[in-house]
């Protein structure tokens, strides 16, 4: 996988595909079917201005249908299954050791689904910082700009694929 694919394309394991795919099934069938049910129950108690219960199941329905969205892209993109490349180089799906502006870090370069579980801190290869060192490789150096506008210099000290 190039450096330009990963960016497109998250790397998932394939137990964190699996899991997040049950997630969609429950959320896109019975989890929907239940928030409906209630909503409807609410509603049939009458005035909806001063109905908490409705309001409520109304922002359940919204997370829950944003969160159907967000899984169906991430699904539909997710590169599944065999690692990247134990090459050090860094891509999605590797657990890379920086130097960032001076305090070493290790971190995971992906989707934070696949880490669930782990102490691991996860950066996507979208923020300042995994864009600015995707494709990289050990000893190599860069800086990017972070959200408050400061320059931070960082080095790559190890890029090894992660093994869960």
């Amino acid at each position: 996988m190039t450096a330009n694919s990963a960016a497109s394309s998250p790397w998932l394991t394939q137990d964190a595909y699996d899991r997040l795919h049950a997630e969609l099934e429950h959320l896109s069938g019975p989890g929907r079917a239940d928030i409906v049910a209630r909503i409807e129950a609410a509603r049939s108690e009458g005035d909806l201005k001063e109905n908490g219960g409705y309001h409520a199941a109304k922002e359940e329905q919204g997370k829950a249908e944003a969160r159907i969205r967000q899984l169906t892209e991430l699904l539909k993109n997710a590169h599944v299954g065999e690692q990247p490349a134990d090459d050090g180089i860094v891509e999605s799906g590797m657990v890379v050791t920086a130097r960032i502006a001076g305090d070493e870090e290790t971190f995971l370069l992906g989707s934070r689904e696949v880490a669930v579980g782990t102490d691991l801190d996860v950066f996507s290869e979208k923020s300042p910082l995994g864009a600015a060192i995707l494709g990289l490789k050990k000893g190599d150096a860069t800086h990017y700009a972070a959200p408050n506008g400061r320059d931070i210099a960082v080095e790559i000290v190890d890029a090894k694929p992660y093994s869960g």
